[in-house]
């Protein structure tokens, strides 16, 4: 009986030590987010500025079509999700000089935003809508492990 309970507290360990590291890697990744880059700011603090500058500058329709997109990411994390693609959408149409978020630069900004992964299930909800997919191809063509690097550069070509 002694040896089942040895064998269980070893087992107990291993998965606590497995969790920490899981919960550790994750706050280790928002403490890298966090440190300021060159300029001075932090991928954080980018996220932030862009979601408060544009926050009056999107329509109900594309608030609703934006939930529609992040729907398949589990509860937990959408939040977050939401957070990023709407930072990236704000950017994307801060540098275009928009003055209202449209659906071309949501959907714009959702491609670069997120993983190539992430696209097959965009290109599925746009074709329910009726949306065609042709005029973001190339954002498509370009994943995210390409383009968040340098994806200004890459999206003014």
């Amino acid at each position: 009986m002694s040896v089942i309970v040895d064998y269980l507290i070893i087992i107990w360990g291993f998965i606590m030590i497995g969790l920490m590291a899981i919960g550790g890697f994750f706050m280790f990744r928002k403490f890298l987010k966090r440190l300021p880059k060159e300029d001075g700011k932090s991928i954080m603090d980018w996220e932030e500025y862009y979601v408060n500058k544009t926050k009056n500058m999107w329509k109900e329709e594309e608030k609703e079509l934006l939930d529609e997109l992040v729907s398949p990411v589990p509860e937990l994390f959408r939040d977050v999700a939401k957070h990023k693609i709407a930072s990236k959408v704000g950017e994307v149409a801060l540098m275009k000089d928009k003055t209202t978020i449209t659906q071309d630069v949501l959907i714009e900004g959702y491609i670069i935003a997120t993983p190539k992964r992430d696209h097959k299930f965009l290109r599925k909800k746009l074709a329910q809508k009726n949306i065609d997919t042709k005029p973001y191809e190339e954002f498509f063509q370009l994943s995210r492990d390409d383009y968040e690097q340098d994806w200004k550069r890459k999206h003014q070509k």
